[in-house]
């Protein structure tokens, strides 16, 4: 079994992270503005604030990015008040709830006393000197109160400008002027192998660094369950714990790359890699919040795969960069603009394409409306097509016929639950795969023969017949939601696609 990856948000010291809160829409009249252009204007304060430190660490001298970026990292408190939790509503992930199993909350909590408000802890960035904060959906999600407290320990309540859960970002701002902030890099531009530093507040414990490599770009998990997910993490071995999510990962320029999100543990704690967005998704991100309120997404409309040697040597492609388009959406955009199924994308933009989790970030850094050009292979020749990426409204279902085209994409054969299914269970409905060959559940996920679908895309199933008439109405983004016969209970989530 993979090893379990776990939230950084559900701790609190040594309790759970729990927060939520409702987003509130803000949507800047005028000339649209970025978060780049924001911190041009700051930037003769920051220059001021750091004109002693030299503009670039000596060789594995961590001290001048340390000292450049632990004034701009702040602690983040959410605050759930004083009602109990029903169990449904704390939506804990499946694999945190494999570890600590469903009984936790029990450990803390006494019939014989009023529940008291819990505690989240977590970790943010500042971005401008104006008080714009960037940090996890999750770090404050659903949170009756956010506090915010900085570097030199002055405290501020926050406004929450914007959320996007597909992202598991969050911008936050606090009413102060003249602030420290940190410089945002190039993710594009870190590779493997290279130093990196991560700044944050683990277990509650004010702004701590560590210091470790990339160790892989592109990393998909399938930890993000929202729909329409994008999951491109900066693979690293910085010891990171509960706490550090919302926090900076930074080269030792002191340049934003990433924002510590997860990490890979058995057991809730840092057992040797984590995982950062890079910060040109949330580039991307802060700028649709700040002008729109929103995350105006792009879609493309196809299914992809990674590229295997096997599935090179069939293509005759000198390698295996690129994406395999399994399946095209009807009438989509790169329907459209005349992609087909089998086509291989190399380059979008003139930019190679890694991988799948590399493509959705390209893909997930636009806009509707926003022209791309694809290089493709195409019956072993290079073509380029020039798409006109749509949005969500726009987006359009598989027509009927090509359902079992979709199915086979998906690389699974389902049936109808039988009888004992239903009664072992006690169930009402759902659907059993029977076999997984080659395909984009093999590819991006765990699932094995046997796992039952109840859910697809939040809605019930009963049949194979509701089934492939859910996935008809389907935009591209697939959220599958089941459990294996041998273990009712446990409810597991997988989201993937674009």
């Amino acid at each position: 079994m993979k090893k379990q990856i776990i939230l950084l948000c559900y701790f609190v010291g040594l309790f759970i992270t729990h927060s939520c809160q409702s987003q509130q829409e803000k949507i800047m009249p005028g000339k649209a503005i970025s978060i780049d252009e924001m911190q041009q204007k700051a930037a003769v304060h920051l220059a001021n604030n750091q004109a002693s430190l030299p503009a670039v660490a000596p060789t594995l001298d961590f001290r001048v990015p340390a000292k450049k970026v632990m004034p701009g990292v702040v602690h983040i408190i959410s605050t759930y008040k004083g009602r109990e939790i029903p169990q449904r509503e704390l939506e804990m992930p499946d694999l945190f709830r494999d570890f600590f199993g469903d009984d936790f909350w029990k450990n803390f909590e006494s019939p014989q006393q009023p529940s008291r408000p819990r505690r989240g802890s977590g970790s943010g960035v500042i971005i401008t000197d104006e008080g714009y904060i960037i940090t996890n959906y999750h770090v404050i999600r659903k949170a009756d109160e956010i506090e915010v407290i900085l570097n030199d320990n002055r405290s501020y309540q926050v406004e929450v400008v914007g959320k996007d859960s597909a992202t598991d970002l969050a911008l936050l701002k606090i009413d102060e002027k003249d602030l420290p902030f940190v410089k945002i890099g190039d993710s594009d531009q870190i590779e493997v192998g290279e130093w990196v530093l991560a700044v944050g507040n683990p277990f509650n414990l004010s702004t701590t660094v560590t210091a470790g490599i990339v160790s892989a770009k592109a990393r998909n998990i399938n930890i993000i369950q929202a729909q329409a997910s994008i999951e491109s993490f900066i693979q690293t071995d910085a010891a990171v714990n509960p706490g550090n999510s919302g926090g900076a990962l930074v080269n030792l320029q002191g340049e934003l790359v990433g924002i510590n999100t997860a990490i890979a543990s058995p057991t809730g704690a840092y057992a040797g890699y984590s995982f950062a967005i890079p910060v040109n998704i949330a580039k991307k991100v802060v700028d649709d919040l700040l002008n729109f309120g929103e995350v105006r997404r792009a879609y493309l409309g196809v299914f992809i795969k990674n590229i295997d040697g096997k599935l090179a040597r069939e293509l005759q492609l000198e390698n295996t960069e690129g994406v395999y388009l399994d399946s095209i959406l009807a009438k989509s955009a790169a329907a459209k603009a005349g992609v087909r199924a089998k086509d291989v994308i190399i380059k979008v933009d003139g930019k190679k394409v890694n991988s799948a989790p590399h493509f959705q970030e390209i893909i997930g850094r636009h806009r509707p409306d926003d022209q791309i050009l694809l290089t493709i292979i195409r019956n072993g020749k290079e073509k380029e097509i020039t798409v006109r990426l749509k949005g969500k409204s726009e987006a359009t279902t598989i027509v009927k016929k090509d359902s079992h085209k979709t199915l086979k994409a998906l690389g699974i054969d389902i049936a109808d639950l039988s009888a004992a299914d239903l009664e072992a269970s006690e169930v009402t409905g759902g659907v059993k795969i029977t076999k997984i060959y080659a395909g984009t559940i093999q590819q991006f996920t765990d699932i094995r023969a046997g796992f039952i679908i109840a859910r697809i895309n939040r809605q019930a199933i009963k049949s194979v017949k509701d089934f492939i008439e859910k996935l008809e109405t389907t935009d591209g983004n697939l959220t599958l939601e089941g459990y294996y016969p041998e273990r009712p209970n446990m409810i597991y989530s997988y989201s993937f696609g674009i």
